[in-house]
């Protein structure tokens, strides 16, 4: 989200475990869509500011800094990786040590058509473990490491598992995009929202190191931002989210929100030059046109995304069906083959399918 990001999921769910025992009122999609009483409001009209919005919002409850690339090998061989920090506060504010009410989690995978690898960590705020500084920016959960400029114009990526690592440079391509309105981006039609951008042009360079050796590897990243208090209704159950990169140069990213009372969608169009246009309500539809049986759950893994207005009608492909994030708070996410109209590339996330029969139970 993106909208992504079941992202701040992972830490809000042991937030609201910490704060609300009892079994409760719906609250969306691990527990997202949870009143946020104390905590900054996201309000339309309010300006970004970089550097500053490149760093840590503690007044606001959820907050992620998101990376994804594919990348490809001197054979060939086709790579994704993903890397994600993710604040959650218990309160508003900040305080040292101890004290700090902001909770921590990292999540790092590295996919390839015949394997998935994925590692977490987590941690508190106030002690040194994790944490987003500024000049230089530097983002951290234990050794795990963005840093840069405080423009992020270039950013070393590294994040270790039991049976991965990955040390990865990245040189941005292009401007930042501010998502839905100037960056306010809404999640649905009772006007949950985030403040929400993305640098999505890296080129990136590096090497992964997997149980068959070192690989050499180059690609394109994609950085999504967003921070929110409340950006889930109570009825959305998941959600679906695209960062899609064409061989003609534009990108899309779009997402679908499942609700009981319905599907919101929204979604950017970016030209090649970086030039970002928010698409109106229903331009951007998608329909999954295949599943596959992951971790005991039907998942979509090809999906048809159609544009009629800018003559896009593609299929996203999975490259491993399998790309399960076998985490505390678990979710589908991937790279993806791009075929159709255009050709192309990127990443898909995907949250909030329940496992059924025997699975369920585990």
């Amino acid at each position: 989200m993106n909208a992504r990001t079941l992202c701040a999921l992972m830490i809000a769910v042991l937030a609201l475990t910490v704060q609300t025992p009892e079994p409760a009122r719906a609250q969306g999609f691990a527990g997202l869509g949870a009143d946020a009483e104390g905590f900054a409001p996201v309000r339309p009209g309010v300006p970004l500011r970089f550097p500053a919005d490149h760093g840590p919002h503690p007044d606001f409850r959820i907050e992620w800094w998101y990376l994804t690339a594919n990348l490809t090998a001197a054979d060939g061989t086709e790579y994704g990786i993903q890397w994600t920090l993710f604040r959650n506060a218990l309160r508003p504010g900040e305080a040292e040590g101890w004290r700090s009410p902001q909770l921590w989690m990292g999540n790092a995978a590295v996919t390839s058509a015949r394997a998935h690898r994925f590692a977490e960590r987590r941690a508190r705020g106030g002690i040194g473990q994790a944490g987003v500084t500024l000049s230089p920016f530097t983002a951290w959960i234990d050794d795990w490491r963005m840093e840069g400029p405080d423009d992020l114009s270039r950013l070393r990526l590294r994040a270790s598992g039991s049976d991965f690592s990955y040390d990865l440079t990245l040189q941005a391509r292009g401007p930042l995009v501010l998502h839905g309105r100037q960056g306010y981006s809404v999640k649905s039609a009772q006007g949950q929202a985030s403040y929400y951008y993305s640098q999505p042009e890296y080129d990136v360079s590096g090497t992964l190191v997997l149980p068959e050796g070192r690989v050499e590897v180059t690609g394109k990243g994609w950085l999504d931002r967003e921070w929110s208090s409340q950006p889930l209704a109570g009825d959305q159950a998941g959600w679906d989210w695209f960062g899609l990169r064409l061989d003609s140069g534009e990108k899309l990213m779009a997402f679908r929100l499942r609700g009981a009372s319905g599907d919101f969608t929204a979604a950017t169009w970016i030209e090649a030059d970086g030039t970002a246009t928010a698409l109106a309500a229903g331009a951007f539809e998608v329909e999954p046109l295949e599943t596959a049986r992951v971790a005991g759950r039907e998942v979509p893994v090809r999906w048809r995304i159609r544009l009629p207005g800018r003559g896009l009608d593609v299929e996203a492909t999975a490259l491993n069906p399998q790309s399960w994030m076998g985490t505390s708070f678990p979710y589908w996410e991937g790279p993806v083959r791009i075929s159709g109209s255009h050709a192309g590339r990127g990443y898909l996330e995907m949250t909030g399918y329940e496992a059924r029969g025997a699975d369920a139970a585990r």
